[in-house]
């Protein structure tokens, strides 16, 4: 569940906003994920006038988690490779639909690739033919490993992942779904805008998938050891999801045209001290650094900056990463 406090949070901070997406209609696909459920959750409670249309593979399971927003709003079975075409007009495209998942990236990386690139032409194409505003959920990815010596990675810096490497797939697919955006404003006057998007933390991130610091949580929650299975020396930063969702409606309705600006917090951590951290905020027992061979797309630095969105649009992270821990855990039945 999200807390209610966030909910208010998210109220207070989107409410000069809100009145322009008045009478808007929109086309969301990712919606059913954690950065579109979010998304969701705060658009439920917007004062405005919109109708909103969420592509889903799975309407039924999404109903059974969140019969609130199947009422609210209206669900088109399909997935972005093989769109039905939605009847009607639309004033924005919100795409942020990937079949990203580290049992994809090992086993079928051309599917990925595949998702990412195919699933985004054929969203640009409908936000053309409709001339509606798109916004690209992109990621941090784009920029692939970061040099040691840049602390805080900006949108300007011209980097990428190994072309030869099958891993980089979601990150290739990320980088030519961009020049796609960039193309489709250039070619067709689509007026899109970018978020490439770092890593998250909040109440309803999965504690059981690839990511490391919900299997820290899930672990402290359990009151067990929590192990770092690699060195521990890999450095991430956490945007809480309560900031994330005021973030991405901003760029939604503010956001400059043909522009990607980074969504992610500057707080860095390593994993190891993520780790420590977990265990000193939910009193987990112990930390155990397990030193094997890191098996993801980046052993390395994954922290962005983020002045420009922060000086351009006026946004800035609320939620620090000790808190963060904590509310997710909150969310998920821990009691202090």
């Amino acid at each position: 569940m999200i807390p209610q406090d966030d909910l208010s949070a998210i109220d207070a901070a989107l409410a000069p906003l809100w009145p322009r997406l008045d009478g808007a209609r929109l086309f969301f696909t990712g919606g059913t994920g954690f950065i579109g459920r979010w998304m969701l959750e705060a658009l439920a409670r917007a004062p405005v006038r919109v109708d909103v249309t969420l592509l889903s593979r799975d309407p039924a399971g999404f109903a059974a988690r969140a019969p609130h927003l199947t009422q609210r709003f209206r669900l088109l079975t399909g997935d972005v490779l093989a769109c039905p075409v939605p009847d009607g007009d639309f004033t924005h495209v919100i795409h942020g639909a990937t079949d990203a998942s580290a049992w994809l990236t090992a086993n079928d990386p051309r599917r990925m690739f595949d998702t990412i690139l195919t699933g985004t032409r054929h969203m640009l194409d409908l936000a053309h033919d409709r001339r509606a505003r798109f916004l690209f959920m992109s990621s941090g990815a784009v920029y692939g490993a970061q040099p040691p010596e840049i602390s805080h990675v900006a949108e300007d810096w011209i980097g990428g992942p190994s072309l030869r490497d099958p891993k980089s797939a979601y990150a290739e697919g990320k980088r030519a779904a961009e020049t796609l955006c960039a193309i489709y404003g250039h070619q067709f006057g689509v007026d899109t805008v970018t978020a490439r998007i770092f890593a998250l933390l909040g109440p309803l991130l999965s504690l059981d998938t690839h990511f490391a610091a919900g299997n820290f949580i899930r672990d402290a929650m359990a009151g067990r050891t929590i192990r770092v299975e690699g060195s521990g020396q890999a450095v991430r930063s956490y945007l809480y999801a309560a900031d994330l969702a005021v973030w991405m409606w901003t760029l939604v309705l503010a956001g400059a045209t043909g522009t990607a600006y980074n969504v992610g917090s500057e707080e860095a951590v390593s994993i190891a001290d993520l780790a420590r951290r977990t265990a000193r905020v939910l009193g987990a027992p112990d930390v155990e650094i397990l030193g094997r061979p890191d098996p993801g797309w980046n052993p390395g630095r994954y922290v962005p900056s983020t002045a420009l969105i922060r000086q351009s649009l006026g946004v800035a992270p609320t939620v620090d990463l000790d808190e963060a821990i904590r509310r997710t855990a909150l969310s998920n039945g821990w009691t202090p």
